[in-house]
């Protein structure tokens, strides 16, 4: 089965270039879908082998589907454009699926920092059981990718929610983080995101 990469980017031009390089050794096609960046990134992501698909600032769940509609390969993974992600963990994450012991694959984190991730966490294992439901780090199927709305303002319980009312099987595999200095923002969209969490769990 092929893999693609969905790389969701902006204004990653400094950081983007490794990222898909690494990437690359893994897979058998990369996807930048470029966020409306201002900088340099859709540049540096062709020169470094990727297929770039450009949209206009639509934001992060936009731009992870426009990536699963442009995927060629069977499974799909989506990682971050930050190099917070080791490209080393793909196969590892690609294995369940492979071995057809599941149909989306988690990349389990050693912590979430975000105290509003972790209560949006534990409201999702109400319905599913599992640690990390906004990971960015995951494989799937392509067949399942395309059939998700993901609805919300981010991916944390939506992700897992969604997937596991079509039937899909859900597993985690632990990762380890690279770590990046960046700014940490309040992510106060988690407070919109929790409407959505709900949804799902009504």
């Amino acid at each position: 089965m092929k893999v693609s990469v969905v790389i969701p980017a902006y204004n990653e031009a400094a950081r983007i270039g490794p990222v898909v390089r690494a990437a690359l050794r893994y897979a058998d096609e990369v996807i930048v879908v470029d966020d409306g960046s201002a900088d340099g990134t859709a540049q540096e992501a062709r020169d470094a082998g990727a297929r770039v698909v450009r949209q206009d600032n639509a934001g992060y769940i936009a731009a992870v589907k426009r990536g699963f509609g442009e995927a060629r390969g069977e499974i799909v993974v989506t990682m971050d454009a930050d190099g917070e992600h080791r490209a080393e963990d793909i196969p590892r994450l690609v294995t369940p699926i492979l071995a057809d012991e599941a149909d989306l694959v988690l990349g389990e984190r050693p912590h979430i920092t975000r105290p509003s991730e972790r209560f949006l966490n534990w409201l999702t294992r109400f319905r599913v059981r599992v640690r990390d439901s906004g990971t960015g780090f995951r494989a799937l199927r392509r067949d399942l990718a395309v059939r998700l709305q993901l609805e919300g303002r981010c991916i944390c319980g939506v992700s897992v929610l969604e997937p596991v009312t079509l039937g899909a099987r859900i597993v985690e595999v632990p990762i380890e983080l690279t770590r990046v200095e960046k700014p940490r923002r309040i992510a106060w969209y988690h407070l919109v995101q929790l409407l959505y969490v709900l949804k799902w769990l009504a």
